[in-house]
């Protein structure tokens, strides 16, 4: 009975704990319970993860401000350089100053005669310097700040407001080149502004005045090269805004410089019995020295050009490397073919036509376009150095149109068929590129001619008959080689 009795108490006691009415019944054969309220249970519902009836508003966070792109030289925390690209600027710096002195100064002096070897290279030397002063008092406030679209302001004349400041960690960069400090960016720039006038001395080797010279490259630094690189280089330039593509300098360094040759050399007038005796190279060792110091050189020179230790310095090297290359077998080839013997000057002629070629294009294109622009380059530098210029008879004494101007306008084109989105970021077109080569033409040519033109009524242009006879060496500098 006692048992009988547990069993039925444990049930009425499940029976009240699972629902309220059992609470309500009476158990057979037990005393009566004393109902207790009991609180309704609400029925068990699966609730989901995600209440969807409702979108609950999510916290906003704080999201980090972004930087405005620079829009001209600013002093920023030295902390936001980037060691690396800095780097290797410093190292592009040094091997773009090598190709002028001593590459081009050796390069061009090997292919002068020996009464005239001093004079060229002592050119080269004293462009460097004078161009070094220009650069730093006006050149490079012209050519890379803003100010209109046609030339620079003059906000860094004498590099004023231009700042390192150790303790306080700060330093200005230029708005092209943000990671690396804009002394580096100077210098760099530097060095173009020194081998673009250095390159145009061989067109009229062996027959200018070292007075008119100094005058002549002074003028031509600041009213020809700063507009034109300006116009392509600085971002509010009026060509980069019409999306003309130089990379490197195939407008702004060789057609401008080659386009300058030619009209110097036919304003000064031929070399004394140009045409009527021969004129050999005095040491081609010389000039197969000078120009392996150019080939390794341009490296700094176009991959410098990406203002970076990145992928595109990587494949500017590539294709720099391959174009020249290219360009060399094919000159040697074509010459080979029309005169039964390949030459060594011909070879490393070939050799500079492709680097010229390729240095507009190389932050723009991939490796089938750098092998057709080194084979289109050789070939057309070749025939611009001997059947045209013989067609027209001028005397371009060391081909610096027949290589530069014809190897940049090659390259300047050819960089609107190749240039690949993917590599450069940009792209252009033959006809828009074409466009930015005919007004480098145009302006260098007559700007050229005007300068010329005020150096003539200054202190004249060339030195007499019987001083190039006798040579510039002895005659402008009172020392010879023996």
């Amino acid at each position: 009975m006692r048992t009988r009795f547990v069993a039925l108490l444990t049930m009425v006691v499940l029976a009240a704990s699972l629902s309220p009415i059992a609470s309500a019944q009476n158990v057979p054969d037990t005393p009566p319970v004393a109902e207790t309220p009991i609180t309704p249970v609400p029925p068990l519902i699966a609730t989901p993860l995600i209440d969807d009836s409702e979108e609950t508003p999510a916290v906003a966070e704080p999201i980090a401000q972004q930087e405005k792109p620079l829009t001209r030289p600013t002093l920023v925390d030295a902390a936001k350089l980037n060691p690396g690209d800095t780097a290797w600027m410093l190292t592009s710096t040094a091997l773009v100053l090598l190709m002028t002195i001593p590459g081009l100064a050796l390069f061009y002096a090997g292919m002068v005669r020996k009464k005239n070897v001093l004079a060229t290279m002592a050119q080269s030397f004293a462009v460097t310097c004078l161009v070094t002063v220009l650069w730093v008092v006006i050149g490079y406030s012209l050519a890379f700040t803003p100010g209109s679209p046609y030339i620079g302001g003059l906000d860094r004349v004498l590099l004023d407001g231009m700042a390192f400041m150790k303790e306080a960690g700060k330093v200005t960069v230029s708005e092209i080149a943000p990671t690396i400090p804009e002394s580096v960016f100077v210098m760099f720039q530097m060095t173009f502004a020194i081998i673009t006038p250095a390159l145009i001395t061989g067109a009229f080797a062996e027959r200018m005045k070292f007075s008119a010279l100094l005058i002549f490259m002074a003028l031509w630094s600041v009213f020809v090269y700063a507009p034109v690189a300006h116009w392509v280089w600085e971002p509010g330039g009026w060509l980069a805004g019409r999306g003309v593509l130089d990379f490197a300098g195939g407008t702004v360094v060789h057609i401008n410089a080659g386009i300058s040759g030619l009209i110097a050399a036919v304003i000064i007038g031929p070399r004394t019995g140009f045409g009527r005796e021969p004129m050999p190279p005095h040491n081609l060792v010389l000039t197969v020295i000078g120009a392996c110091l150019l080939w390794v050189g341009w490296f700094g020179f176009n991959a410098g050009s990406a203002v970076a230790a990145d992928g595109r310095a990587g494949m500017a090297m590539l294709v720099t490397q391959l174009a020249t290359a290219v360009a060399a077998l094919a000159w040697m080839f074509a010459e080979w073919l029309r005169r039964g013997k390949p030459s060594v000057l011909g070879m490393v002629s070939g050799a500079v036509s492709g680097l010229v070629a390729i240095t507009p294009a190389s932050g723009f294109v991939g490796i089938s376009g750098a092998l057709a622009i080194g084979a289109a380059a050789g070939v057309a530098c070749y025939w611009g150095a001997t059947s045209l210029k013989s067609m027209f008879g001028y005397d371009d004494s060391l081909d610096v149109f027949g290589v530069h101007a014809i190897g940049g306008i090659v390259g300047a084109l050819l960089t609107g068929v190749f240039a690949v989105k993917e590599i450069g970021g940009a792209e252009s077109s033959f006809g828009n590129q074409a466009f930015g080569v005919i007004v480098t033409i145009a302006f260098s040519a007559v700007m050229t001619a005007i300068i010329l033109g005020i150096v003539k009524a200054l202190v004249g242009l060339r030195v007499t008959e019987e001083a190039e006879r006798d040579g510039l060496d002895l005659e402008q500098h009172g020392e010879h080689v023996l």
